[in-house]
């Protein structure tokens, strides 16, 4: 089977040397799949992606123990503008935009991390608005003028700008209406079904999220709990108790969902 893009291995981290975040997360995310990492609000999501994209340490943070490679880079030794160059990028949980520029101005940024031709910025900007056209509508008007949908889609398409191979979202439907996260997910199902583009999206809404994914990982108090298709575990009606947190997963549960492991898939 072709090797992973992106491995997590047992992978533990910490801020400020004290505060425990992960404890031997493993995970890996295969080439031209959607992979959503699933859990609720503090679990670990956002630990895990910033460590995959080497910014823990802008937060006083650090990988401890474990590794994560991608494309058969160490990324903890691999500075986060080489990963982007690499082609993993992240759009980090909020909506960030920069508020004063136009939302054409933002999308442009996306590609300064890369050496292009203003041919092919052209047109990688006429991608993008084919992807969201709202953002064509609206490319003049100043991003922190825009609407919360507006904002998370420029944000999405400032990424693609800069061609990503696995491209990282964290919480993307977060405080977005039902049909706007709807049309965020089909774009991005169809650009992984049609380009091949690989995905690694955390998620606290697992009907969307299990809806899109392939296959998808549950993180529970900085572990990797469960781990598996993302058909399987859609079907399973105590999924969404032992997601919130409600309790611990029943037998039957963990028999039947594989747990994640460091070789999943190799």
């Amino acid at each position: 089977m072709t090797a992973p893009l992106l491995r997590i291995e047992a992978v533990e981290a910490a801020y400020q040397s004290s505060i425990v975040a992960l404890h031997g997360v493993s995970l890996d995310v295969r080439p031209g799949e959607i992979h959503a990492l699933l859990g609720a609000n503090g679990t670990g999501k956002s630990t895990t992606l910033k460590a995959v994209s080497n910014l823990l340490p802008a937060e006083r943070g650090q990988v401890t123990a474990g590794r994560i490679v991608f494309d058969g880079h160490d990324t903890g030794r691999t500075s986060p503008a080489d990963l982007l160059r690499l082609g993993l990028v992240q759009v980090l949980e909020g909506r960030h935009c920069f508020r004063s520029l136009t939302v054409e101005e933002n999308l442009l940024t996306g590609a300064l991390g890369r050496d292009a031709r203003r041919s092919e910025i052209a047109g990688d900007l006429a991608r993008v608005y084919a992807i969201f056209p709202k953002l064509k509508d609206r490319c003049g008007t100043l991003a922190g003028l825009s609407s919360g949908g507006e904002q998370q889609m420029t944000a999405i398409g400032r990424a693609l700008m800069s061609r990503p191979r696995l491209l990282v979202l964290d919480e993307p439907s977060m405080g977005l209406a039902p049909l706007v996260v709807r049309d965020i997910f089909e774009q991005l199902r169809r650009l992984n079904r049609e380009e091949g583009l690989s995905i690694l999206v955390a998620e606290q809404n697992s009907t969307v999220a299990l809806q899109y994914a392939d296959r998808a990982t549950v993180l529970d108090a900085g572990v990797a709990v469960l781990g598996g298709d993302a058909q399987t575990l859609r079907q399973r009606a105590d999924i969404q108790a032992f997601y919130f947190g409600e309790g611990v997963a029943s037998s039957a549960l963990v028999d039947e969902v594989a747990v994640a492991s460091p070789h999943e898939g190799a």
